[in-house]
């Protein structure tokens, strides 16, 4: 395992508990995961990582071991801006106030809503095989639908999903995980009995699927009023998609993230959907040149000054 080398950490972020893992020395990158899954996403990568960065890896708070508050009718404790606060919280009890983001999936719709809200903490930020939330419902065709369903099937009212899902989480996952493009081949069977036995914990399934609904509606809401004052990412974004995945074949993803940021690059990966666990070498060549682009030395000594802070 990947993470053997990490401390393991719980962080109270306004009363949710945020669970992680941190190791490594360097410029500190956050790491965030996605759909059904939590940190372990990134096990093929963190060691590699952590000789060039301080790495956070996070589970988001509904999934893994981090805390399932309880919802309200409007969604709002799963909405990614609640989502991007605890992230937030996180990194600044570490002593970062800024920071790179490298995100997947769900956790990319967390990133984004983060580098709106709290643009002086991003300092650059990678997605992961995604396009914006709010120009994926829009642009919903039959062929995404299809290979999305479980965007249409999660948002149903409670408790017809969690009912469903509850009765055999194995099932769900292996169904949604291995029904992409490379199968549950990527899949390291200890990461994927994780996944599992995530969704068995009390809660776990009713919290995605609230993360789900608040993406069908206030995240849409607030999506919708950065689009009409003219707000859009202001730090330098990168995105790669999987050349085998949904993303590529529905949507461009560049000219999409162009409507809602400003400085944007980025190409598809000859992978699937899961780039974490289908190629992590390339993933990790395009972390080094995308992070360490610009002013490697000013973040090196600044990443320096906080952990050292934090250590004293």
């Amino acid at each position: 395992m990947s993470f053997a080398d990490f401390t393991p950490f719980r962080v109270d972020a306004d009363g949710v508990e945020i669970f992680g893992m941190t190791g490594g020395e360097g410029p500190p990158l956050l790491l965030l995961h996605g759909h059904p899954q939590t940190h372990r996403i990134w096990d093929r990568c963190v060691a590699r990582l952590a000789e060039h960065f301080t790495v956070v890896a996070t589970d988001l708070r509904g999934y893994g071991q981090s805390g399932k508050p309880a919802s309200d009718a409007a969604h709002m404790p799963y909405s990614k801006r609640a989502m991007a606060a605890d992230q937030v919280a996180v990194m600044r009890h570490f002593g970062f106030d800024r920071f790179l983001l490298c995100a997947h999936d769900r956790g990319a719709r967390v990133a984004h809503r983060m580098a709106l809200d709290y643009p002086d903490a991003v300092e650059r930020m990678m997605l992961l095989d995604i396009a914006p939330t709010l120009a994926m419902y829009e642009a919903t065709d039959r062929a995404f639908a299809t290979a999305y369903f479980h965007w249409f099937f999660l948002i149903q009212p409670e408790p017809l999903p969690e009912t469903l899902i509850g009765a055999d989480p194995e099932t769900y996952v292996k169904s949604v995980m291995g029904g992409r493009h490379a199968g549950l081949e990527p899949f390291e069977p200890d990461a994927l009995r994780a996944y599992c036995d995530a969704l068995r914990a009390p809660g776990a399934v009713h919290a995605m699927c609230e993360d789900y609904r608040a993406s069908a509606t206030i995240d849409l809401e607030h999506d919708r009023a950065d689009l009409e004052r003219g707000r859009k990412i202001g730090c330098p974004l990168r995105v790669l998609w999987g050349a085998h995945g949904v993303v590529g074949r529905c949507f461009d993803p560049l000219q999409e993230w162009r409507r809602v940021a400003r400085d944007v690059s980025g190409r598809a990966l000859a992978c699937g959907h899961y780039i974490p666990e289908e190629a992590p070498d390339a993933l990790i060549a395009e972390i080094h040149d995308f992070f360490e682009a610009d002013e490697s030395g000013e973040r090196m000594v600044r990443s320096e000054r906080h952990l050292n802070e934090h250590r004293a």
